[in-house]
Parts: C-alpha cells; structure tokens; sequence
C-alpha cells in the first residue's frame, strides 16, 4: 500500500508544529510579535527548510523574523531533541504574506459584487 505523504511533507509538518511549541514556550525575547508558521518547505535532501511565517502585528514583524532568524541555532537544538531524525535542517524563517493577499483580494472581489449589484439594479429600474 503506497504512502500517503511524502517523508519530507511528514517531516516539514512535524518541524511545523515543534516549531510553534518552541516559539510560544521557550523563545523569551521582548522583539517576538504574535506569529504563525504557515508552512514549511524542506530541500529534497532535508538539509535546508525554509520557513513561512505570519506575524500578526504588522509593526512587530520585521523584529520577529530577526530574532527567529537569530535565534536559528538554539530553535535547531531544541528540534534536534524532540524529532528522530539523522539531521535537523538548517533554518531561514521568511514572511508569509499570503493571508494579507487573501484579505486584499476578498475585498477586491466584494467590491466587485457590490459595484455588479448596483449596476444591475440601475439597469433594472431605468427600464
């Protein structure tokens, strides 16, 4: 019976979610804002991951991804004791600004409906 994911998707989402952990429980810096780790996207040979993150307040953002990006060694120890595997991938944390585009297209495409509602209406009382 054929796997369903991929070793390095298994491995990306277990990061993914030691990530979080150590984040909100270990990582004690001033700079760290509220984020999310969207994603993770690991080499072909696990070596590198890089990692997709949405920080909630837009004036903290630029500071946390330093300090993730600082603190890459200590946040690589701490996965390197919670996951079984022979090498822990070097980390780069970059901005997932995938959820500000989603917002900016929803409104996009609410205005569109509205402007095609009123269009419509217009056309529907002038006859």
């Amino acid at each position: 019976m054929p796997r369903e994911f991929s070793r390095s998707q298994r491995m990306a989402e277990q990061i993914r979610r030691e990530l979080a952990e150590i984040v909100r429980d270990e990582l004690k810096d001033p700079r760290m804002g509220l984020c999310s780790f969207t994603a993770v996207k690991l080499s072909r040979d696990l070596s590198h991951a890089v990692v997709y993150c949405t920080v909630l307040d837009e004036a903290l953002r630029e500071g946390t991804l330093e300090t993730l990006n600082h603190a890459t060694g200590f946040i690589r120890s701490q996965i390197a004791s919670r996951i079984r595997a022979r090498t822990v991938p070097v980390l780069k944390f970059i901005n997932d600004d995938s959820v500000e585009r989603g917002e900016a297209m929803e409104a996009l495409i609410s205005k569109a409906i509205k402007s095609d509602r009123q269009h419509h209406d217009d056309n529907e009382s002038s006859s």
